[in-house]
């Protein structure tokens, strides 16, 4: 279940890094709110899954997982480039946490 909160928490992650984007400099109240719910719902799943997995692990998956999500929606909603390279770092951080996973039993 620990595994289940932090890749929920890892994508509320990418929820909040998206959504300050959005709130121009918080500005704009609903991307605010949505982005401060994100916040919360991440740290306290990342809370939920740091009660049996180690913090170095957990702590990697998480940002991991935020990482990628983040660049996925940069490249996708925002025109950020793609180009090999970067596609390339992003499949790095993919490996990173699958071992990360399978070490982590």
């Amino acid at each position: 279940m620990a595994w289940l909160y932090l890749f929920v928490a890892g994508l509320f992650e990418v929820g909040w890094a998206i959504g300050l984007k959005y709130t121009q400099g918080f500005t704009r109240l609903v991307p605010t709110l949505f982005t401060g719910i994100s916040m919360v719902v991440s740290l306290s799943l990342l809370g939920l899954a740091l009660k049996s997995l180690p913090v170095g692990t957990a702590y990697a998956v998480w940002t991991g997982i935020g990482t990628i999500g983040t660049a996925i929606l940069g490249i996708a909603l925002l025109g950020e480039p793609a180009g090999a390279l970067r596609l390339a770092c992003i499949g790095l951080i993919v490996a990173g946490i699958v071992g990360l996973k399978l070490v982590s039993a």
